[in-house]
């Protein structure tokens, strides 16, 4: 055997690296450490694409915030794992595809749909004014102003929103949302189970694949959590093809947010405190007057007593 073809396979990958730089067999290649990231990725970084912002930890993507003229309503997608940078939410799945992410809608209101797929002239919430504010190298905020229009249903909303992305550790990083909705015309929303806030979760981490939906006050998958009142709701479960490793996602909402947190889940991994589809008469908002809705998103790897979601919600709630 010549000493080239020796030395290329004692060497091994990092002979494959010298033959791609151009290098001889035999000639010894430079080890390169991939683990550390090119130094301006060191922490974390945001960079806004259009309409488009990418937020990522060390060079790896923790989320996109997803904002073009074309979508029904801007979405966060995927929204990824602290450890496995695997998505914790679908951007689209049965039995429900247009489900997306993590986002704000609500379907009827005055008769428009600001939720489902249909047609965008039926109801879109449309971003007409994205920014990408301060960033450090541990958060970074998310600007974006919308109006909510429809063809035939009036123009009834518009918003302010306010979105900061924050790496708490290496087995936890959060979203908080800051919403302001103001009326342009008198708003009626009759019960409805599509309402504001919402989060689709990953197959992998919901009940019906063999992930756990839990509240804060001890309620366990739909049936425990279903109409019920609790700080946070979320799930987790072993992410797949990651052997034991489990992660989660959980939704808290802000203790001076103007209604209970009264939560609509599903089994299948969508859930949404949406008080509206348990109320007894129409919630209307005239015209002129203003609504501020408040949550918390964690992304925690471990169970929820393990991440100290308790812990967490008392920390935001008291700042």
């Amino acid at each position: 055997m010549d000493i080239g073809r020796r030395d290329f396979l004692r060497g091994g990958s990092a002979a494959l690296f010298g033959l791609a730089a151009g290098l001889l067999p035999c000639e010894r290649a430079v080890a390169v450490d991939y683990t550390e990231p090119v130094p301006e990725a060191k922490g974390l970084t945001a960079y806004r694409n259009g309409a488009n912002v990418l937020v990522r930890l060390n060079n790896m993507p923790l989320t996109s915030y997803r904002a073009h003229e074309s979508l029904k309503y801007p979405y966060f997608c995927p929204v990824n794992g602290p450890v496995s940078g695997m998505s914790l939410t679908s951007e689209s799945a049965l039995p429900y595809p247009h489900h997306r992410g993590l986002w704000l809608g609500c379907e009827p209101m005055n008769g428009g749909d600001y939720w489902g797929d249909g047609s965008l002239e039926g109801g879109q919430i449309r971003s007409v004014e994205l920014a990408l504010g301060e960033v450090t190298k541990s958060s970074a905020e998310i600007l974006d102003k919308c109006q909510w229009v429809s063809k035939d249903s009036g123009s009834p909303m518009r918003d302010e929103r306010r979105f900061v992305v924050t790496a708490v550790s290496d087995r936890l990083w959060c979203i908080d949302c800051d919403f302001t909705l103001t009326a342009v015309e008198d708003v009626e929303v009759k019960k409805a189970k599509h309402s504001f806030f919402a989060i689709r979760a990953a197959s992998d981490i919901s009940p019906t694949y063999g992930g756990v939906l839990a509240n804060s006050e001890g309620g366990v998958g739909a049936k425990g959590t279903y109409g019920k009142e609790a700080r946070w709701c979320g799930f987790h479960g072993k992410r797949r093809g990651r052997g034991d490793l489990v992660e989660g996602i959980a939704v808290m909402t802000h203790p001076n947010n103007p209604w209970p947190a009264i939560w609509f889940t599903r089994d299948y991994g969508h859930l949404s405190p949406s008080p509206l589809n348990f109320q007894k008469q129409p919630w209307r908002l005239a015209k002129g007057q203003t609504l501020r809705l408040r949550y918390k998103v964690a992304l925690h790897a471990g169970d929820p007593k393990e991440a100290a979601l308790d812990q967490v919600y008392e920390q935001w709630a008291k700042g």
